[in-house]
This record gives structure tokens, C-alpha cells and sequence, in this order.
């Protein structure tokens, strides 16, 4: 297995339950591209709600509906008065079809599109108002949404993502909090962008291995790959998707949205941007100031940070990949970050 490409890595390991008043909850599916994919729409209780936010994750698979994934930032969007929406991907939970990690945000945002579509066909109660919350991946999701659809209400941007691949910050921060010398994290760096570059310029397996031979030993990457070692054959396979995408020769990173600033500066809807401070898998302060150049000044833009947050709003430490993992960290998510999307929801009522 060659290194896996994370578009910002977000594994939730969301197994800590909260109690919380269920509000009305049905289940609600909606067809895409010919898969039925199974949803979840919450209600708030004895009143018609303002509109609906629809829960757009970041990457990998889910099991949201079972597992109640975001229980509580639902909560804190019900008590605002709005109703919730959320489903698993593709091939996951008990939602149809094959699940594909390398789908592109703009085939996740067209999925998104769908799920609206067919709230406002059902005359779901709320449906004439719609907003988006989404975390990591759905940065990149939610402005596509938002300029594609032109009706979307308002966008909660939780630990949004820069241009491009954000791996490298990921690898970069966990190395120092194990410890890594700056020497050996530059070599360590270097090895990844160039294993980038000759991946997508069409370099031979052999000129990969060559160019990986520190990387491929380091311990953070093999438990990160559960593993699992580099074939030719997994090479070549993850090259063909690797070279879809665009590429900047001068990072040598991959890039997510073509002329991302254009994509926010076009946006002129409320947003709400909130950030972890120890958030160790999306650089944070790059992505605020990113935000505040572009959406700052087209449309009503307010930002928030939380110390000791790491990129999912929990209470942490150090903010590590494996932090709660191997130091059996309680799941606390930050009071005021939840008390945060409930207000702003109060403040921009005669905004939208």
C-alpha cells in the first residue's frame, strides 16, 4: 500500500455518547446518481423549524446514522430552532452503492445538491431555507454548494481546509510531538512533496521507492497506513487517481478547488468559521486568515477560535493524530463552540 493521499485526514472516532434529548428524528433517503442513500432528519419539538443545516462530513467512510454521529452539534443547532439533515456515503451504513475515497468534492458537492433537491421536492417542513455546517473535506464541498446552487442560506465552516492537500501539515505537526528532530522532519518532508511530484508527473515505481526510502520507515506513516507495504500494483492504481486531480509544481501539492479565493470571494451568505487551535491536520491560522481576505468583505463573516481544540472541537492536550487513542482522553467536546453555533444561528435570524 503506498501513502494514502488524506485530502485532510478526519477520522471521527465518535464511539463517546452525550446524553441528549432526542428531538423528532425520522429517517429520510434520498436518491443519487441512481443509490439510495439513507438519511436523517431531526426536528425541533412542538414548533416548525426556521429551515433546515444540512451535516456535510469531511473524509473517509461513515456510519453517521447508526451511530448518531454530531448528536451533539444537532442539539445545538435544534436549539436554535432549525432542523438537521444528514446521511451516509455511498456503499456505507445501509446507504447503496460502492464507497469511493477518492470521489471529487465537486461529485460530493452534486451529492449534496441532491439531498436538497429532494428535502424542497418532499415539501420537508423548513426546506424553504436551507444551510450548510460541514468540517475538513466539506470546506472545499460546501463553497462548490453554495455558488453552484445560489440558494443556500448560510455556511458553518468547522475546521476549514486552505487550496490544497493538507497532508504535509498533518505528517509535519504529529512529527514534532513525537519528538522528531527539524533535521530529520525536512528529510522526511522533502521525501513526501517529491513522492507527490514524481506520483503525478508519471514516475515510475521504482523512481518512487528510490525517492521514499526514508519515508517508507518512518513509524508515524506505517501506523497511519495500518501497515500496509508498497506495491507496484497499489503504486500504479493510486497514480491513475492521483494524476485526475490538479497539481501545483511549485508546493508540489495537490489542489482541491481551481481558484479557491474566487469560490469564497463569490460567496455572499453569512458564514461562521470556527477553529481549534491544537488542530494538528489543517493549518488553522492559514485557513482564518484565507477567509477573512476573501469572505470578509462580500458578505456577513464571523470567525472563532478555541484553545486546547484539536480539528474536531475536543478538549485535548496536544492536538496528536492518535492523542485520544493512546492516552485514553475522554471525548469533551468544547461547551463553548457548541454554545457558539447556537447563538450566531439566534444573531444572523434577520440576516437571511
Amino acid at each position: 500500500m503506498i501513502i494514502r493521499h488524506y485530502s485532510v485526514l478526519f477520522f471521527f472516532f465518535f464511539f463517546y455518547n452525550i446524553l441528549i434529548v432526542q428531538n423528532e428524528r425520522q429517517l429520510l433517503s434520498f436518491e443519487f446518481e441512481g443509490y439510495n442513500l439513507q438519511g436523517v432528519l431531526n426536528i425541533p419539538k412542538n414548533q416548525t423549524p426556521k429551515g433546515i443545516v444540512i451535516i456535510v462530513h469531511g473524509s473517509g467512510k461513515t456510519n453517521a446514522v447508526q451511530q448518531e454521529w454530531h448528536l451533539d452539534v444537532r442539539n445545538a443547532i435544534l436549539n436554535a430552532g432549525y432542523a438537521t439533515y444528514m446521511w451516509d456515503k455511498m456503499g456505507c451504513g445501509k446507504s447503496e452503492g460502492v464507497f469511493n475515497y477518492n470521489q471529487t468534492v465537486e461529485h460530493s458537492a452534486d451529492e449534496v445538491i441532491a439531498a436538497i433537491t429532494s428535502l424542497k421536492k418532499q415539501k420537508i417542513k423548513g426546506s424553504e431555507r436551507i444551510g450548510l455546517w460541514g468540517i475538513s473535506r466539506a470546506g472545499w464541498i460546501n463553497p462548490i454548494v453554495i455558488n453552484k446552487y445560489k440558494n443556500i442560506s448560510f455556511w458553518i465552516s468547522v475546521s476549514g481546509v486552505g487550496p490544497k492537500e493538507s497532508f504535509v501539515y498533518l505528517f509535519k505537526e504529529n512529527l514534532k510531538i513525537e519528538g522528531v528532530s527539524k533535521d530529520s522532519i525536512d528529510i522526511l518532508l522533502n521525501e513526501l512533496k517529491e513522492s507527490y511530484r514524481i506520483t503525478y508527473s508519471g514516475g515510475s515505481f521504482e523512481d518512487y521507492m528510490i525517492a521514499t526510502e526514508n519515508l517508507r520507515k518512518n513509524k508515524f506513516l506505517k501506523r497511519f497506513n495500518g501497515g500496509r507495504v508498497v506495491t507496484e500494483k497499489g503504486y500504479l492504481a493510486y497514480q491513475k487517481e492521483f494524476m485526475k486531480m490538479s497539481f501545483d509544481y511549485k508546493s508540489n501539492l495537490q489542489i482541491y478547488v481551481q481558484d479557491f479565493e474566487s469560490e469564497l470571494s463569490k460567496i455572499n451568505r453569512p458564514v461562521l468559521a470556527l477553529f481549534g487551535e491544537k488542530d494538528t491536520q489543517v493549518d488553522w491560522k492559514k485557513t482564518k486568515a484565507l477567509y477573512q481576505k476573501n469572505l470578509g468583505k462580500t458578505t456577513h463573516f464571523t470567525t472563532k477560535s478555541f484553545p486546547n481544540c484539536n480539528h474536531n472541537l475536543f478538549t485535548c492536550k496536544t492536538g496528536g493524530f492518535y492523542e485520544f487513542q493512546d492516552d485514553n482522553l475522554p471525548w469533551i467536546r468544547n461547551k463553548d463552540f457548541l454554545s457558539a453555533i447556537t447563538n450566531w444561528l439566534n444573531e444572523i435570524e434577520e440576516k437571511i
